[in-house]
């Protein structure tokens, strides 16, 4: 199901009751931009943006500028419920929101687009059009304080010139009648909807002070009043300005009202795949602006959305003990656990989809944000029946339930995926955990000056992909993801004449390290030596 900015108001209390009945909610993002390790050539991934050798606090802060950078186009909810009175059997209600900031008042957000991440999107079929048309405003709570202080003082502006432009037709739309109409006379202004409705209605009011306005289905009906009966409607009407400007908060806050339904209800958990980044966009975009401290932005994270579970995190950990063949994204994975290859596949979950969402059930629609989403919550049904039937064996499970589900995920609440970093998961309940990544190697080069970065990774990519940062002039410190790799490189350059490996020690190796030993050498020097030389004679 699609929802754009026409139909989300009327959507909030269906939305409401399903997620506050729900057992999990699956979510997926897609943004204008992500600027990832994913969206660089191979060759040189090394050498931009994130890396092995971030540690997270790194990581974060990297992201951090990307995320202000860019912008959520669509996000999609999955909303998983048991079905009462029929064992193990979920019914899964799948939304696409189509977002777009909010322009109102001093509101006026700027944002980027990458040009992959578009093409990646058109190849899949997005639809900009209700992206840019029809976008659910939303907005963060720094940016709705400013808007409810101006909105409610009174001291607000027409920023957009679209506006300024659709609202000058307007009233001179409406003053031209004015001439003519007699007391009790009305007209409709249609083709209005949204918050916009009530700026019209705000600026109509404030600039002509014979009229009153009233918000209908067809539009905005305005009618010719005397000064008496407008100061009566001002003070006595239940549309009277004080409540409708609380509506125009409303509107102008779109999907962030339906943001804070999903904080509210923290019992049920949030999944996602890979989903660092979206917890990211949605911190900036619905909550404040992201932080400077990585320990805070976790603090905020953890007390928004207390229960979090990264599918990718559960199934890279159980992956290869299952004997799976390897994947690369969440469709595969699903592809996987829905294939004769599960050995849980006629026991799992039953999944089926709510009537306004059948579509997925017959076609796929990779990289719409709700079809992920829905795929998110799939895989962990079926993963964590994986995970309950090697705890118990097949033929004594005991009664299914979601509960006993999210028992025996446990190990796997809050720990969020870190794509190239120096860990490989984020904790958002505790401290991180240390990194189990292999060593770190010194590549100290000979007879080959000005190499760079580049010209390292080149040497040794049609081997195995390390990470390289530089040390010093002729030095880099070396990193990969898997052991073998570093195995494989220590043997395969032994005694090499112009790159000599060897493992790096920081007390060993260490510029500051080193720089310190040298400074503390020549102060032990000069006191040995004023010791000697300050020495009477015997």
């Amino acid at each position: 199901m699609d929802v754009g900015a026409d139909e989300f108001e009327q959507s909030l209390p269906l939305l409401q009751e399903l997620v506050l009945g729900a057992d999990f909610v699956g979510l997926d993002i897609e943004f204008t931009g992500l600027r990832s390790n994913q969206s660089r050539p191979q060759q040189i991934r090394c050498l931009f943006f994130h890396s092995l050798f971030d540690l997270p606090s790194e990581w974060y802060l990297k992201t951090r500028q990307s995320v202000q950078q860019f912008t959520i186009c669509q996000i999609g909810l999955s909303v998983f419920s048991s079905i009462e009175g029929e064992s193990n059997k979920y019914v899964a209600h799948s939304c696409n929101f189509f977002l777009f900031p909010t322009t109102f008042g001093v509101l006026d957000s700027e944002f980027s687009f990458q040009a992959s991440s578009v093409q990646f999107l058109n190849q899949y079929g997005f639809d900009y059009n209700k992206f840019l048309k029809n976008g659910i405003p939303y907005m963060n709570e720094e940016q709705e304080k400013k808007i409810k202080h101006n909105i409610l003082t009174g001291n607000w502006k027409v920023r957009s010139s679209l506006d300024k432009d659709q609202i000058k037709v307007v009233i001179d739309e409406v003053t031209r009648w004015l001439d003519l109409a007699e007391e009790g006379d009305w007209m409709t202004l249609p083709g209005i909807a949204g918050f916009q409705a009530f700026e019209i209605q705000l600026v109509l009011r404030q600039a002509l002070p014979n009229i009153w306005t009233v918000l209908r289905d067809q539009g905005i009906i305005v009618k010719k009043v005397s000064k008496q009966h407008r100061w009566y409607l001002e003070n006595t009407s239940c549309d009277r300005e004080s409540c409708w400007k609380e509506k125009i908060l409303l509107s102008a806050r779109g999907f962030s009202v339906f943001f804070q339904m999903l904080v509210k209800a923290q019992k049920q958990p949030l999944v996602g795949h890979n989903m660092m980044t979206d917890l990211l966009h949605l911190h900036e975009k619905f909550f404040r602006p992201l932080p400077e401290s990585y320990d805070q932005f976790k603090l905020n994270i953890h007390s928004l959305f207390p229960v979090l579970i990264d599918t990718k995190n559960v199934t890279k950990d159980i992956w290869k003990e299952l004997n799976f063949p390897r994947v690369s994204n969440l469709s595969e994975v699903y592809e996987v656990l829905n294939s004769d290859l599960n050995p849980t596949k006629s026991s799992g979950p039953v999944i089926i989809h709510a009537s306004k969402c059948e579509k997925y059930a017959e076609t796929k629609y990779p990289h719409e944000a709700a079809y992920d989403a829905f795929l998110c919550g799939s895989v962990l049904l079926k993963v964590a029946h994986l995970l309950l039937w090697r705890v118990h064996g097949a033929g004594s499970l005991p009664e299914l339930s979601f509960p006993l589900y999210l028992d025996v995920l446990a190990p796997y609440v809050n720990q969020v995926n870190l794509i190239r970093a120096g860990v490989p998961k984020i904790n958002f309940s505790g401290p991180d955990y240390p990194s189990i990544r292999p060593p770190i190697l010194l590549l100290s080069v000979r007879r080959w000056p000005g190499v760079s970065e580049q010209q390292v990774y080149r040497e040794f990519q049609n081997l195995c992909k390390f990470d390289v940062r530089r040390l010093s002039r002729s030095q880099f410190l070396l990193l990969t993801n898997k052991f073998k790799d570093a195995r494989s490189i220590l043997r395969e350059y032994r005694g090499h004449p112009t790159l000599q490996i060897s493992l790096y020690r920081y007390w060993r190796h260490s510029p500051d390290i080193n720089c310190l030993l040298q400074v503390c050498g020549v102060v032990a020097t000069w006191a040995l030596l004023a010791l000697v030389l300050g020495r009477p004679d015997p």
